[in-house]
C-alpha cells in the first residue's frame, strides 16, 4: 500500500486554486496574482501552485475558464454611469461609491460562479467514479481473458504433442502392416517356386522338391 505524499494536493486544496485564478481571470487580474494568493493561504510557493495549475486543475475547469473570460468581457462592456465619469473628474473620493458597488457586484458574480464550479466539479467526481468501476471491471476482464489464454495454449501444446505422437503410432502401424503384407506375399511365392518338375531319362515329368 502506497503512502501519501506530503506535498500531496488534496480536493480542497484544488478547488480552492480554481476558486481563486477564475476570480482574477474574470476580475481582469493575472494567473500570477493568483497564484501568489493561494501559495500564502496554503503555505506553498507560487511556482508550485502555477505547475499545479497547469498540469492538473486547468484541465478540469475548461468551461470555467471560458465563462470567466466570457464574464470579463462583460464587465469591460458595461457603461460607465455618467455621475460616476463626473465624479472622478472633479473629486477622486466621490467615486468610491461606485467602486465599492461594482465589486459587491463582482463579488456576487463569483459567488453564483463558484456555486456553479461546485455542481461542475461534482458532475466530473460521479461521473469519474463510474469510469473507474468501469476500468477496474475491464481490467478484471483482461485477466480473465489472459488467464484463460495461457490455458488455451497449454491446452493446445499439449494437443499437438498428443496428435505427433499418434501420427508416429499411425506411421509404425503402417510399416509394420506393409512388413507384414510384404512377408505373406513372399511366402506365397515361396511355397509356388518349392514345387518344380523335371523331365526323366525317359522322357517323363517328375516333381522335384527344392
Amino acid at each position: 500500500m502506497s503512502s501519501t505524499r506530503q506535498d500531496a494536493w488534496s480536493q480542497d486544496e484544488d478547488l480552492l486554486l480554481a476558486e481563486v485564478v477564475l476570480r482574477h481571470i474574470r476580475e481582469g487580474g493575472t494567473q500570477l496574482q493568483a497564484f501568489e494568493e493561494v501559495g500564502k493561504q496554503l503555505s506553498r510557493t507560487a511556482a508550485a501552485c502555477g505547475f499545479r495549475w497547469n498540469s492538473y486543475v486547468r484541465k478540469q475547469y475548461k468551461s470555467g475558464i471560458e465563462l470567466a473570460k466570457k464574464q470579463r468581457k462583460e464587465l469591460k462592456l458595461q457603461p460607465v454611469p455618467s455621475e460616476t465619469m463626473a465624479a472622478a473628474d472633479t473629486e477622486q473620493p466621490k467615486s468610491e461609491p461606485a467602486v465599492l458597488e461594482k465589486a459587491v457586484e463582482n463579488r456576487k458574480i463569483s459567488f453564483a460562479s463558484v456555486i456553479e464550479f461546485l455542481e461542475e466539479l461534482n458532475r466530473k467526481a460521479v461521473s469519474q467514479e463510474g469510469m473507474e468501476d468501469e476500468r477496474d471491471k475491464s481490467i478484471e476482464k483482461i485477466k480473465e481473458l489472459e488467464k484463460k489464454t495461457y490455458y488455451l495454449a497449454a491446452e493446445n501444446e499439449r494437443l499437438s504433442k498428443n496428435l505427433k505422437a499418434i501420427e508416429e503410432d499411425y506411421r509404425s502401424l503402417i510399416e509394420i502392416m506393409e512388413r507384414a503384407r510384404k512377408m505373406v506375399v513372399l511366402q506365397e511365392e515361396d511355397k509356388q517356386q518349392k514345387v518344380k518338375f523335371q523331365m526323366d531319362k525317359n522322357g517323363n515329368l517328375e516333381r522335384v522338391q527344392k
